[in-house]
């Protein structure tokens, strides 16, 4: 008996993004994608003070890594980053909707302390009041903080097992939502999906009960307007992930899809995740 699989599992290493307007490229590994993310976001940095702007980026914790080298980069070069502003994608909250506390091991803006805040000269570091996570209290925020600075230069990211970009989730199976409705979707708070928590937990030893269910998100339509999308996959696993959102159809059931109606956006990944995914038990 013959398995079809879906066409777009069948697209080559060269042929990835042909036919879009992805600007599409493959680097070594998980330290060379950081790299990459890194180098992208201090010439993002450099375009906007260029164009008279003050820096305003959306940034995830999911790549990670990027950040202890965007540190070192910025304390070698004694490169001041206090003007711009980098709000983060999203964040854990408890079951009353409360920010996780920082002290909780999975909380992005601990993450963000210790791995990049702490690690950068005081003088050269953002300022207190650049440093923005959404607030489930205040959704609206986001948007008026982005209003207020002109716009958003770039967000960065990556891309989640279910196609999910910060915690943009897809619509629940019997849900309708249309790519134009889930494109206009703004901050807010949300249930994390079954999908996004079962891989959330690779990263705690498979322990499902430890990730929170609740999550603030940055919206579709405030990381949609931003100037420039620059999204990356290091995992193995987004083999897959990256052809459906490249060359599968643009809707809804994969949010990152939606990037390709953007007129500026770039994808960055590992050689592993370049090639043809490796369809069998093992």
């Amino acid at each position: 008996m013959s398995v079809q699989f879906p066409d777009y599992l069948q697209v080559s290493r060269n042929a990835l993004a042909q036919g879009t307007n992805v600007k599409f490229s493959v680097v070594k590994d998980m330290p060379a994608v950081a790299e990459h993310m890194a180098q992208a976001m201090l010439s993002v940095i450099e375009r906007a003070r260029e164009a008279g702007r003050q820096p305003t980026l959306i940034v995830p914790v999911g790549p990670v890594d990027q950040y202890p080298v965007l540190a070192e980069i910025l304390n070698q070069r004694q490169y001041s980053i206090q003007d711009v502003m980098l709000i983060n994608m999203d964040e854990y909250l408890t079951d009353d909707d409360q920010w996780v506390d920082l002290s909780h091991p999975l909380s992005f803006r601990g993450y963000m302390n210790r791995k990049f805040y702490d690690l950068v000269n005081p003088d050269l570091a953002p300022l207190p009041e650049n440093r923005i996570c959404p607030d489930p209290n205040d959704v609206g925020g986001i948007q008026r903080m982005i209003d207020q600075r002109g716009g958003v230069d770039a967000c960065f990211g990556g891309i989640g097992i279910n196609g999910h970009i910060a915690f943009n989730e897809p619509p629940e199976p019997g849900e309708e939502v249309s790519a134009e409705e889930f494109a206009a979707l703004p901050t807010r708070n949300l249930n994390l999906t079954r999908e996004t928590r079962t891989i959330n937990s690779v990263t705690v030893g498979g322990e499902i009960s430890i990730i929170p269910w609740r999550a603030v998100t940055i919206g579709m339509k405030e990381i949609l307007s931003a100037r420039e999308q620059h999204f990356y996959c290091n995992r193995l696993w987004q083999s897959s992930v990256a052809r459906r959102v490249l060359h599968g159809p643009i809707t809804s059931a994969c949010p990152a899809s939606l990037l390709r109606t953007h007129a500026d956006v770039s994808l960055t990944v590992a050689e592993y995740v370049a090639e043809l995914p490796d369809i069998r038990l093992r």
